[in-house]
């Protein structure tokens, strides 16, 4: 990636993210790196990275589940949902006590498909119509 850009600072996003892709992390030696091999000073990449809610500095979790919060979402009751979700993941929560995989926990404000009202997307895979009980089942169902 770092040929292809040609070394080029303005690329700093596509190596970012490509870097992620490949080591599933930003680490600190990863980010002095970049910045090396982008001629860049470091606090300008990890504020690049620290900016983007996509970039990540440690490992990502087994799965993740988004909660969509858009205007249908939103209406069809996305808050309570995700608030539901919030105390259930949460660390020492009820999920963790049953056993249930690592799973990170995000929002997204539109997927797109506003007839499904409320989803989530877990692993990429769009749940619509759901619940709290319904999605805490699901995602007790998920095996690495």
């Amino acid at each position: 990636m770092l040929r292809r850009q040609g070394h080029r600072p303005d690329g700093l996003i596509e190596v970012l993210n490509r870097a992620q892709e490949l080591h599933g992390q930003l680490t600190p030696a990863l980010l002095r790196h970049v910045a090396a091999a982008l001629r860049l000073p470091l606090s300008r990449v990890q504020g690049t990275a620290s900016f983007y809610h996509l970039f990540r500095f440690k490992p990502p979790a087994a799965h993740r589940c988004v909660v969509c919060t858009g205007t249908a979402c939103h209406v069809k009751g996305a808050d309570a949902l995700l608030r539901a979700l919030e105390r259930e993941l949460a660390p020492g929560g009820a999920a963790e006590a049953a056993g249930a995989e690592a799973i990170e926990l995000g929002t997204v404000r539109c997927v797109g498909t506003c007839g499904g009202a409320p989803l989530v997307v877990v692993d990429e895979q769009v749940w619509n119509h759901q619940t709290p009980a319904s999605v805490l089942a699901g995602l007790r169902g998920l095996r690495r």
